[in-house]
């Protein structure tokens, strides 16, 4: 008898043997039953998937600014589509170049080796940049803004696996402020990734690793005035005095501008913007999320995205909300504001996807790079053990401590990203035993302030943890670009200003991100099961019955699909 099995959008029509008989026909029928559940597979992968990263956020703050939210955006996606509140990242370090290449990938740094934003290269023996690349050309910049390209990460995205499934025909654009926002999400086989330089220009770069010129759509949005319009007053979008989820606008634990004296609302920008390198400027408000989702909206029109039934993929982050939070805090009526006015874009977003694309024909999913800790000295000030740590304190003790073991301090090679990197070769002529080294390392480290932990490259190598922070350390660990000696800081101590704050570590308040997924395909609900963040591109390969990208170590999230 014929037997169908349909998996995924796979058809497999096989014979066999019946009462000694072999029969081989499909009646005209059983074909249509065929090609019809071809067809309803089809007909139920969306036309456009957008992948929306929001930098640096936070999951309190989807919580805690709920109730300033309009009922289109952030609120949209909760209450038509699935919320999944108890999602982390799974290794560290917890920075934007890993955050975005691990959503996106399913996988970790262990895997994908993108390790940090920068990290010390052991072979070329200097710094790298996770998406720069010397072989490529800008494209719309004489700045060398535009010499990035992804070939630093080493696995696939679920957008290059939707590429190869469809034969190249479904298209992917990336898009962010920031060029590694761009350009790891959209992978190595993107039509095209497009990135904002700043400065005196303020245009929309690409890189010749896409193309040789700008398509005709970005150029007439670089020539137009929307970037320029931007250069006006940030004030509060609501009285000021209702934004009772922050704290005081006065107060010593913010940055601010140079050209103002103090950091607080409003702020005159085209004032400010020649004191704060020209359109950088933008980058540190919430119109620079503006600004990007008027450009995802040019090149939604520009790209034709969603307009067959050929999967499209577009990938969008919203940067300012990082730059905002480095500069003035969790605690800030500015970062308050800056997410009032993204779910606002968000929503804005959303109306012209209905329109262009079609109320549910897209999928969306939300979700963040990392984290961020509360500025140290304001927890201080609320008696929450937390402070600050100096790096070159360590290393002049550090330094010390290998003249006096070794006799010099050129068996140490660089130190960085909370990383020791050693030099091999020295330690190798001086006879000495590279696991000894590192454990002697360990030993010193660990005896310094505010340094909670400490492991050697061997035993991230050659131990198997599966809980805790040392579980999270051997995820972000890649044995060819990591460091020979690990350190954790102790919990809320970073190395950084007294205002404004940062991330990287494996603590609730860099791991714990949102996750929204809301559109075709998607199921209304929630839930605190625990995901990791590299079930996303599992889940997205599944929905689209695609493979999964080649390195991913997630799981598809099946409850929350239809």
């Amino acid at each position: 008898m014929i037997k169908h099995i349909f998996s995924l959008g796979l058809i497999l029509v096989f014979t066999t043997s019946c009462a000694g008989q072999k029969q081989t026909e499909v009646t005209y029928k059983e074909k249509k039953e065929i090609q019809n559940s071809v067809n309803s597979y089809d007909d139920a992968k969306p036309k456009l998937v957008v992948g929306l990263v929001v930098d640096q956020m936070r999951y309190d703050y989807l919580t805690r600014f709920y109730n300033k939210f309009g009922e289109g955006g952030f609120k949209r996606m909760i209450n038509e589509g699935f919320s999944c509140k108890n999602n982390h990242f799974n290794y560290v370090p917890t920075y934007t170049g890993p955050g975005h290449a691990s959503v996106y990938t399913g996988t970790t740094p262990k895997y994908h080796g993108v390790i940090a934003n920068y990290w010390y290269d052991k072979e070329e023996k200097k710094m790298v940049y996770c998406a720069g690349d010397d072989s490529v050309e800008s494209v719309g910049t004489k700045h060398n803004a535009g010499k990035m390209s992804p070939y630093r990460m080493q696995t696939t995205t679920f957008a290059d696996e939707n590429r190869l499934f469809s034969q190249m025909r479904g298209k992917t654009i990336g898009i962010s402020l920031k060029d590694r926002g761009a350009i790891l999400p959209a992978g190595h086989t993107a039509n095209a990734a497009y990135w904002f330089h700043g400065q005196d220009e303020g245009v929309w770069v690409s890189s010749s690793f896409y193309m040789k010129t700008l398509p005709k759509w970005v150029t007439d949005f670089n020539t137009s005035d929307v970037a320029e319009s931007y250069f006006k007053e940030w004030n509060t979008l609501y009285d000021i005095s209702t934004y009772t989820e922050s704290g005081s606008d006065y107060n010593t634990f913010e940055g601010g501008f140079k050209g103002k004296d103090r950091a607080t609302f409003p702020y005159d920008l085209a004032e400010l913007k020649d004191q704060n390198k020209g359109f950088d400027l933008l980058k540190a408000t919430p119109y620079g999320n503006s600004l990007t989702t008027d450009f995802a909206i040019a090149a939604i029109e520009g790209e034709q995205l969603g307009k067959d039934d050929i999967t499209d993929v577009l990938a969008v982050s919203f940067s300012s909300t990082d730059y905002v939070g480095h500069n003035f805090g969790v605690n800030s009526k500015e970062i308050e504001d800056t997410y009032i006015r993204l779910d606002k874009d968000i929503e804005r977003l959303f109306t012209y996807l209905d329109a262009q694309v079609g109320v549910g024909e897209y999928t969306v999913f939300l979700t963040a790079d990392h984290g961020v800790v509360d500025v140290p000295s304001y927890l201080s000030s609320v008696r929450i053990p937390a402070g600050y740590v100096n790096n070159n304190d360590r290393k002049e003790k550090f330094t010390a401590f290998l003249m006096e073991t070794y006799g010099t301090k050129d068996i140490l090679e660089h130190i960085s990203n909370n990383q020791i990197f050693l030099d091999r070769a020295k330690i190798k002529q001086m006879g000495l035993n590279l696991e000894d080294v590192q454990q002697a390392i360990v030993n010193e480290q660990i005896s310094y302030s505010h340094i909670a932990k400490a492991y050697t490259a061997n035993t991230m190598s050659s131990t198997n943890f599966t809980t805790g922070i040392e579980s999270l350390l051997q995820n972000g660990f890649n044995q060819k670009r990591s460091g020979d000696v690990i350190v954790v800081n102790d919990v809320a101590f970073i190395s950084y200003g007294k205002t404004g704050s940062t991330h990287g570590s494996g603590l609730n308040y860099d791991t714990h991100v949102p996750l929204l997924f809301f559109g075709k395909g998607i199921k209304h609900g929630e839930t605190l099961k625990k995901t990791e963040i590299s079930d996303i591109a599992p889940t997205i390969s599944a929905l689209l019955g695609i493979s999964f990208p080649n390195g991913a170590i997630g799981q598809p999230l099946e409850f929350v699909m239809k």
